[in-house]
């Protein structure tokens, strides 16, 4: 453990800082400088990714740090290129979130939170371990502290507010093509009051330069999410896959699928043996044509046994033992030892919703 307190956090070779610009300018102003990922936009999800392998993340990551990750919805928003962030510059922007958080509640512009708190604390962090790739920047942990307007003197503060960016196996090809005073973080997860949200992606965007975005979660994603559960199932049991589908009818209406874990995980295994014929074949491999076979049984078997194509609705969400998703942009990671392979895709998700 002592380890991860002692070594130097890593930022990209390519995202060295240089001189220091006026925070006046508008955060848009970076869109113009990067000019170089038009492409990027043109791209779709990967058609064949790993399939997840059971790994203890507890001998590269923090275990405290990894507990506040586990076991908690995040709210999913994607986020541009950060202008001169500096991963050894988190202390000082402790301090400087603070002081925001601090200013905008003098001002009054922080009502959710101002009657039920007093003063807010802010901490930046670094996850270390947290990467896949060598230009993966390391994952950073934002948490806020604060403890009741009312509370005793000598009462310590508690944590009210989490989030994180983290790039997780980025495209290696558009992280080579930032200029070198930008540092890719795409992906943002928030949990707590979304006026302390709105606060920190505020604070970002003024001292960054960068810009946010929600981060929906497409059924393509969705259906990805339920195989890499799925294919998980003989290490570690699902107990469950779950699926919730809105059908576009009037009144209209919303199923709840639960498929026991076992017939899941046959399902799939005779979709993976259908594969054993192909020239050249990676075992740990998976394509998207076994995806959509998987997710096209599924909706076989609903439809014969209660005569409703699932086809004409929308998966809104899968869950399992192991984590949830929402296609309104919502995880939840329930188990560690998958969670890069779930955070890789989910960066690529915001990687390709970038604007620019």
């Amino acid at each position: 453990m002592e380890r991860h307190r002692t070594s130097v956090p890593r930022t990209p070779l390519n995202s060295i800082a240089v001189q220091r610009r006026s925070r006046s300018k508008s955060y848009r102003l970076s869109s113009s400088r990067l000019g170089l990922t038009p492409a990027l936009t043109a791209r779709r999800l990967n058609t064949s990714r790993k399939a997840p392998k059971l790994q203890n993340i507890t001998e590269k990551v923090n275990v405290e740090q990894l507990a506040l990750l586990v076991k908690t919805e995040w709210r999913l928003s994607y986020v541009t290129p950060l202008y001169q962030f500096r991963h050894t510059q988190l202390q000082s922007y402790s301090r400087q979130l603070s002081a925001f958080i601090a200013a905008e509640k003098q001002r009054g512009l922080a009502v959710e939170v101002e009657a039920a708190q007093n003063t807010f604390r802010a901490c930046f962090s670094v996850v270390q371990g947290m990467t896949e790739l060598e230009n993966d920047a390391e994952t950073v942990l934002i948490q806020i502290h604060s403890k009741p307007l009312f509370g005793r003197q000598d009462e310590p503060q508690k944590p009210i507010w989490s989030g994180w960016l983290t790039c997780i196996n980025g495209n290696p090809e558009y992280l080579r093509s930032l200029p070198k005073d930008f540092i890719c973080l795409p992906l943002f997860g928030s949990s707590g009051a979304e006026g302390l949200t709105t606060l920190v992606k505020s604070w970002f965007q003024q001292s960054f330069d960068c810009c946010f975005g929600p981060l929906e979660i497409s059924q393509t994603s969705l259906n990805w999410l339920m195989v890499l559960w799925t294919n998980c199932h003989n290490d570690s049991n699902i107990q469950h896959l779950k699926m919730i589908w809105e059908i576009p009818a009037v009144p209209p209406l919303q199923v709840t699928y639960t498929v026991n874990p076992e017939d899941a995980w046959d399902l799939w295994s005779s979709v993976r043996k259908g594969k054993e014929g192909e020239e050249e074949t990676d075992e740990d491999s998976i394509d998207i044509e076994e995806v959509m076979r998987f997710v096209q049984g599924l909706k076989s078997h609903f439809y014969r046994h209660f005569r409703l194509d699932l086809s004409a609705g929308s998966l809104s969400q899968v869950t399992t033992a192991l984590g949830s998703a929402k296609s309104g942009g919502r995880i939840k990671i329930s188990n560690s030892r998958y969670m890069i392979a779930i955070l890789a895709l989910l960066t690529e998700c915001a990687l390709l919703k970038m604007p620019i």
